[in-house]
């Protein structure tokens, strides 16, 4: 008598087989991407001993008047590599002073995606936009600002720090499992799991958001947005310092922006600057 095989038992083996390989692999790429990302922005918001000169020589000089000085100071650190969220601000702040709005409400919003919480910085954002000329009828706050909150209130460092506690606390539960079957392991499995997808997701877009986002601010006090790539071309209508746009796309000199769904048109690419753009 010969033993009947049993149909389909070797791909699930093997599938099984497998399993701890993949799990493995996915831990290991997903851990990398949030510490390599955490490490990198603390580095470079660490400003360096014989850097620190200059910094103070930028504060000393906003505070004494001399706002030209204190730009000068600040930008110096970011053509440096910094990438501090105070640093930033105190560019804005110095931009703003000097009469800049285009430039300060850039910098601002620079700074707003490395330290969204700090409140003297969205008070002066505020204010910054304040002074603003061109204005979204009816402005609605998107969807997406509203379910996932945590992004617009957490630094993008937070954010993978934060991950990397759930998704290390997710597979040790997991692991737990092994060795208890009760309830609490699995209810902390399953929470920390829901957590740790929500916050590895969040610090993949906030890394394609660094990488790919178009959002811009008009720097030149005032620009005409036109309907072609050329100075001949009609002109459209007209956007101001500090405003936001969306670039949608660069042809030679000129950049595609978007301000509203009826206010689309050319403008000169060297008068606006995207705010993930360094």
């Amino acid at each position: 008598m010969t033993a009947e095989r049993s149909i389909g038992s070797r791909p699930a083996g093997r599938l099984k087989a497998i399993l701890p390989l993949v799990s493995g692999v996915a831990f290991a790429v997903v851990f990398l991407f949030l510490l390599w990302g955490a490490d990198h922005v603390q580095a470079a918001e660490t400003i360096q001993r014989e850097d620190t000169d200059t910094f103070l020589a930028g504060v000393r000089a906003y505070e004494s008047g001399d706002y030209a000085a204190a730009v000068e100071a600040f930008s110096n650190l970011v053509s440096r590599g910094y990438e501090s969220g105070l640093l930033y601000f105190n560019l804005g702040n110095g931009y703003l002073k000097s009469g800049d709005l285009g430039r300060a409400i850039l910098w601002y919003e620079r700074a707003l995606k490395r330290i969204p919480g700090n409140a003297d910085l969205l008070y002066n954002l505020d204010y910054a936009r304040a002074l603003t000329r061109d204005e979204v009828e009816n402005p609605e706050v998107p969807l997406g600002r509203i379910l996932f909150f945590w992004k617009y209130r957490m630094s993008d460092r937070s954010v993978r720090w934060t991950a990397l506690f759930f998704w290390c606390a997710f597979w040790t539960f997991l692991g737990l499992k092994r060795f208890s079957r009760g309830n609490p392991v699995r209810v902390a499995i399953v929470l920390t799991g829901f957590v740790a997808v929500l916050l590895v997701a969040t610090a993949f877009y906030n890394y394609y958001e660094e990488a790919y986002a178009a959002d811009a601010i008009i720097l030149a006090d005032e620009v005409a947005v036109r309907s072609g790539t050329d100075a001949a071309s009609t002109e459209l209508f007209r956007l101001h310092a500090g405003t936001r746009v969306e670039a949608r796309r660069l042809e030679g000199s000129y950049a595609l922006v978007f301000f509203t769904k009826d206010r689309v048109g050319w403008v000169p690419a060297q008068d606006i600057a995207l705010v993930r753009g360094l």
